[in-house]
């Protein structure tokens, strides 16, 4: 296995340096994953596909958003959810040019699932197919329009106002995996801000709206017990997407990283076996 990193310049002029990674295996690779990382976290936390996934073959590749890791700009803050998108645009364009011929799946995580689904809405024409996990699609039920007009407010006059912070132990079951996410220095533990607390909800909004434009093969995974996002988003999303070739599978008990959590070996075959029956059949 190698591992490469690098930097590039966002893609709008004003957001700085980006920073990714990569690890790849030791022949060409039969896909690429394009992992798509949550709110406050990094392209870095994903050991755990990158070990199952890159001795079977694939390429595994990793952003960290603006505002996020070890990328510039304020954390967790945005002027427009759309700088996530074109990011993510500008960085498929760079995977498929050192993987020419490879076919790429966007594996998106909790937001970068929201930023996985919005990308699709218009970007979907080069991906081999989608694995969304926790999908953070859907506006929460418990918030009330009086919430969403002060928060929209708030994004107006106060755009960098810190509003909101996640609950750590909401992630796994697997107390090393939630002391590792709090000591990570790379981990943003500032509340996040009144702008990118907006964007989201708008691009839940479009996602939810527009969700049938979505037509590529995606498999969509959720843990039943995910206090961080409501499965009922990723149920909301599957019935959206209107590709007739769409999995969703929700898994009794687990929190929200499945990838992270004990029973992670059954939703990493799960993830393996769908790949699998998607890739051309010379790759296959």
């Amino acid at each position: 296995m190698q591992h490469i990193d690098g930097t590039f310049k966002h893609p709008d002029g004003k957001g700085g340096n980006l920073y990714y990674q990569a690890w790849l295996p030791d022949s060409t690779p039969v896909a690429a994953l394009l992992v798509v990382h949550g709110l406050a976290e990094h392209s870095g936390r994903y050991g755990n596909l990158v070990n199952h996934f890159v001795p079977l073959g694939y390429a595994v590749y990793g952003l960290d958003h603006l505002g996020h890791g070890k990328s510039d700009g304020v954390r967790v803050y945005v002027d427009r959810f759309e700088q996530y998108t074109v990011a993510l645009e500008c960085f498929e364009s760079m995977v498929n040019a050192w993987q020419p011929g490879v076919p790429v799946f966007l594996v998106g995580h909790s937001m970068g699932g929201l930023i996985g689904a919005y990308y699709l809405l218009e970007h979907q024409a080069g991906l081999a197919g989608a694995v969304l996990s926790g999908p953070a699609v859907k506006v929460p039920a418990n918030i009330s329009a009086f919430t969403l007009l002060l928060g929209n407010t708030l994004s107006g006059v106060l755009p960098k106002a810190r509003l909101l912070s996640l609950e750590a132990a909401g992630i796994s079951k697997d107390p090393e995996v939630v002391r590792a996410y709090v000591n990570d220095p790379l981990v943003s533990t500032t509340r996040i801000t009144a702008r990118l607390s907006a964007e989201m909800l708008k691009a839940m909004l479009r996602v939810t709206a527009e969700g049938g434009q979505i037509t590529l093969p995606v498999l969509i995974l959720n843990g039943s017990a995910d206090r961080l996002v409501d499965p009922e988003a990723a149920k909301m999303l599957y019935a959206k997407v209107s590709s007739p070739d769409k999995t969703l599978k929700i898994y009794e008990g687990l929190y929200h990283e499945v990838y992270n959590e004990p029973e992670r070996a059954i939703v990493l075959r799960d993830v393996e076996n769908w790949l699998a029956g998607h890739l051309p059949a010379s790759k296959a």
